[in-house]
């Protein structure tokens, strides 16, 4: 799915089991002035095979950014962020932890395995939009992000 036309997309990883957060995150993306493609995984499982290109995944794109739920069905998220920033292909790919939890403990763990960013998934519905637009915005038009427009190797 496009957000809005551009010569270079970035590409997002959506990793979210939750389809209406899904489809209030394509929104909000869609909404912003950066050009980008989305894919979404709705299981920890899915998410690292589409990072690993395990098929069906083979021709996914390196993301250049990944929003990461934590509750996600099978593998944790907590679990896909260890391995994510455990991979020398992968842990340079900012990671947006988005979590129904404001649990100290869930932001020290996330934190401690290298995510990018934490934030607690706000259950107003407006704010919750212009936070994931205000989110996709900084991380690419005012912090600098590696570019590989190559295949990349990940561990398996």
């Amino acid at each position: 799915m496009d957000c809005m036309p551009g010569e270079k997309p970035f590409h997002i990883l959506i990793v979210e089991d939750n389809l209406g957060d899904v489809r209030l995150m394509q929104e909000a993306l869609r909404e912003g002035s950066v050009p980008c493609n989305l894919q979404v995984a709705t299981d920890g499982i899915e998410a690292l095979d589409v990072l690993r290109r395990v098929p069906p995944f083979g021709a996914a794109k390196r993301p250049d950014l990944i929003f990461l739920d934590l509750n996600l069905p099978g593998i944790s998220g907590m679990h896909v962020l260890e391995d994510i920033k455990s991979d020398p292909g992968l842990r340079q790919i900012p990671v947006i932890v988005l979590s129904t939890s404001s649990a100290e403990q869930d932001i020290v763990d996330a934190y401690d395995r290298h995510a990018n960013c934490y934030i607690t998934k706000p259950i107003d519905l407006e704010e919750f939009m212009r936070g994931i637009r205000l989110v996709g915005e900084f991380w690419f038009t005012m912090a600098q992000l590696p570019r590989k427009e190559t295949q990349w190797t990940a561990m398996t």
